[in-house]
């Protein structure tokens, strides 16, 4: 399902590039300011042509008030032509395994607010085909839809990215 060619390069949450795209999102509370990022973990991805931004946060079960505390949370995804966007999720999430190699319980966990994309059929169809499942509504009438450990793509480390190399 994951094209042989990984779309994207590891950012970070004040990236120029990356906050112009976030600033069109609807979930958006504040455009034009300098970081687009829920507090706390997170990684951070721009599409290497920059015509998607992803974010997978990781907030503190403790602090979470929805249903899935302890996952990780697709804070944002926006894509304005750089594929597939079903494509483009999955690659992110091997992204954030490379990162983070050992998902929660619950793996990640998104919100598609109805009422702010575009009239679909199916709202969250590119989650659907990237192998998450419906799973419920937030309080607030937001969609809720989960992919789990083990429906995951193996890890690849984003474009660019280098490791250290330590000597035995």
């Amino acid at each position: 399902m994951t094209p042989a060619h990984n779309l994207w390069t590891l950012s970070h949450r004040a990236d120029p590039a990356a906050v112009a795209i976030a600033d069109r999102h609807y979930n958006r509370q504040k455009p034009g300011s300098p970081q687009f990022v829920p507090p706390g973990r997170c990684v951070v991805l721009l599409s290497e042509c920059r015509q998607a931004v992803w974010v997978t946060s990781w907030p503190y079960a403790q602090y979470v008030k929805h249903a899935w505390g302890g996952a990780w949370v697709n804070s944002i995804f926006r894509n304005e032509g750089a594929g597939l966007s079903s494509e483009l999720i999955r690659q992110a999430i091997a992204c954030t395994k490379s990162i983070w190699p050992a998902p929660p319980e619950l793996g990640i966990i998104t919100f598609v607010n109805t009422k702010k994309v575009l009239p679909k059929r199916y709202p969250g169809w590119c989650y659907l085909k990237a192998g998450f499942r419906h799973v419920g509504e937030t309080k607030g009438g937001l969609l809720a839809f989960q992919l789990l450990p083990e429906d995951m793509p193996e890890a690849e480390e984003p474009i660019g990215t280098q490791r250290c190399l330590l000597s035995a």
